[in-house]
């Protein structure tokens, strides 16, 4: 059975909400953000991954002068474009799509060519925890998330960009594992740069459905006849893609040099176990949740359960590396404005950074790199001098040990 209603309502329905967020900050902004947006130039890198398409839905509909949008991935590009094109159609200003890695030469080489943009939006990331597992994967998500970002910073203040804005996490606040300590340390970065070039973020929830979600995996095992597994005991905040779009937007255009931006969601109201949602999504699909005691018992009932309306389901407690059992924006030693809109927080930041902590971080994995030999051990005491307060949960079992 497939689910009724818009896509919009049925997302909030299982993510244990009535209405969309931001509405009423984007409505009663909305003339001055289409105002800037339809005379100003835009390059969105990272552009074709879930928050990265629904930045630029944001952004193209409001008719810009210009939108270029980068991102690795081909394929996700050609989707974002017949998206676009079955969605809104046309628009008189400059939007082309480019398939580039941001770091590469012929990257450099476009930006050298044109680099003319009045706002530049990094949502190019390594995101997920178990890109921690190995030291290999661990090293590139710290090149994607850490010195790319720097590096775009750089390549921006040079061509004369007015503003920059970037994607941090919920799990920069407080981190337990290496991806959220990664964006921490991004955000410090980011301090320094601040001095030179505007510089606004973002700290959101778990994009309902976003690619390679467990949401999103939660599509896959229907699809493919598979049983559904999720933790009972981990909660995370949820927003829907539009939502995660029009946070960046709204960061963008209205942030103040080195403000964070955050939802504002409600710890008893909106924190959600992924259990609970597997629950009400088989709901909302025709089936009821059959719990199993072991991944080989819903192995095999996966043949015969889902034409009884039952669907087999193995929920567990968390035992894998990095999982933070609950979400938090911010800390209690950073400063909130809450009262500027109605439905977005705003962490407010001074320039505070370490310039020789930046330099330590730099020349270290410099070095790594150089010999082309690092282990996770010396990558995660490195990240302990950068956050002392780095809660890092080490268990030895990732989450590609499970089903």
């Amino acid at each position: 059975m497939r689910p009724t209603g818009s896509p919009m309502t049925d997302t909030l329905k299982l993510i244990g909400r009535e209405k969309a967020l931001f509405s009423s900050d984007i409505s009663q902004h909305e003339s001055l953000l289409a105002g800037e947006v339809c005379r100003s130039r835009f390059l969105v890198l990272g552009g074709a991954g879930s928050i990265g398409q629904a930045v630029v839905k944001e952004i193209f509909k409001r008719s810009p002068l210009k939108l270029h949008v980068v991102d690795i991935s081909e394929n996700n590009l050609t989707e974002l474009v017949r998206d676009i094109r079955s969605s809104f159609g046309y628009i008189q200003g400059d939007f082309q799509t480019f398939a580039l890695d941001i770091d590469s030469i012929e990257y450099d080489a476009f930006i050298n060519q044109d680099g003319l943009y009045d706002y530049v939006l990094n949502l190019s990331a390594l995101k997920h925890v178990r890109s921690e597992k190995d030291p290999f994967t661990l090293m590139r998500m710290i090149n994607v998330n850490i010195f790319n970002t720097d590096k775009t910073i750089e390549q921006s203040i040079d061509s004369g960009v007015k503003k920059y804005f970037c994607v941090s996490t919920d799990k920069a606040a407080n981190p337990v594992n290496m991806m959220g300590a990664s964006k921490r340390i991004m955000e410090m970065f980011l301090m320094r740069r601040s001095q030179n070039i505007t510089i606004s973020t973002a700290r959101f929830a778990n994009v309902a459905f976003s690619d390679g979600s467990l949401l999103h995996s939660f599509n896959q095992r229907i699809l493919k006849h598979q049983p559904i597994v999720a933790p009972t005991d981990i909660k995370r905040y949820f927003v829907t893609p539009k939502e995660s779009g029009e946070l960046c937007l709204m960061s963008c255009i209205f942030g103040e040099n080195r403000d964070i931006f955050f939802p504002k969601l409600d710890e008893s109201q909106h924190l959600i176990s992924f259990a609970d949602i597997a629950k009400r999504y088989l709901l909302a699909r025709g089936y009821e949740a059959y719990i199993c005691s072991s991944e080989e018992e819903a192995r095999q009932l996966v043949s015969t359960l889902p034409a009884k309306g039952l669907w087999p389901c193995y929920f567990t407690v968390s035992d894998t590396s990095g999982e933070k059992n609950i979400e938090e924006f911010y800390t209690d030693n950073e400063t909130l404005d809450m009262t500027r809109y109605a439905e977005l927080g705003i962490i407010k930041n001074d320039l505070e950074y370490d310039p020789g902590l930046i330099e330590l971080f730099e020349k270290t994995i410099q070095s790594m790199k150089s010999y082309k030999s690092w282990s996770k051990k010396q990558l995660v005491e490195l990240f302990h001098q950068m956050l002392p307060e780095f809660g890092h949960k080490e268990t030895g079992k990732s989450l590609d040990e499970k089903m």
